[in-house]
């Protein structure tokens, strides 16, 4: 089962695309690659989950909001590929939790996310990983997620694209030597 049949399966619907908040791109994809920027809790066009867990926001509260940080991140990565589908396999996720001193759940945090990828692409969705505590996050916030995807290519785009054109062979003429160079070569 693809991960779009599985999102419905799940009930699961994700937000509106969220705008990135300063100059940068939400995906850049390189080859068979996609590199999602870091993607922040926002729901209905709004920041939540404000503060430092440990002092602010419980575990629980940061695991959801790790939560709604990945639904932000699928997204972010259907607009960018036309269909989760495309996806085939989450690689690498760095997770970052705004820490109050001593908070040290970072990785109980970011399952919140981690979960969500193996729920939406099974085996697919398990991933190398780091979850880390940082000073401050964004406004704020305390989740901050972004991902490197594996990425299939569009079934049939191959057969779409131009045939690119053969290199174009050129001929270059040798360089000519100097007169002088040109005589002492034919007494040789």
């Amino acid at each position: 089962m693809g991960a779009e049949a599985r999102l419905v399966e799940l009930d699961i619907v994700l937000p509106a695309t969220p705008q990135p908040v300063a100059n940068y791109v939400r995906a850049v994809r390189t080859g068979n690659l996609l590199f999602l920027a870091g993607h922040v809790p926002v729901r209905d066009g709004q920041l939540t989950y404000i503060g430092r867990l440990g002092k602010d926001l419980s575990v629980e509260e940061g695991y959801q909001a790790a939560r709604l940080v990945g639904l932000n991140l699928l997204a972010s990565a259907r607009d960018a590929l036309g269909s989760l589908d495309r996806v085939k396999r989450v690689v690498k996720v760095l997770g970052m939790v705004n820490s109050a001193e001593g908070f040290g759940d970072q990785p109980k945090v970011v399952n919140g996310f981690s979960d969500l990828m193996v729920e939406v692409f099974g085996e697919a969705g398990r991933h190398a990983r780091s979850a880390v505590g940082m000073a401050g996050l964004p406004m704020g916030v305390a989740v901050e997620v972004e991902a490197i995807l594996e990425v299939a290519d569009a079934a049939g785009a191959g057969a779409t694209r131009r045939a690119a054109a053969p290199p174009r062979r050129r001929t270059v003429p040798a360089p000519k030597r100097p007169a002088a160079r040109r005589a002492r070569s034919r007494r040789h």
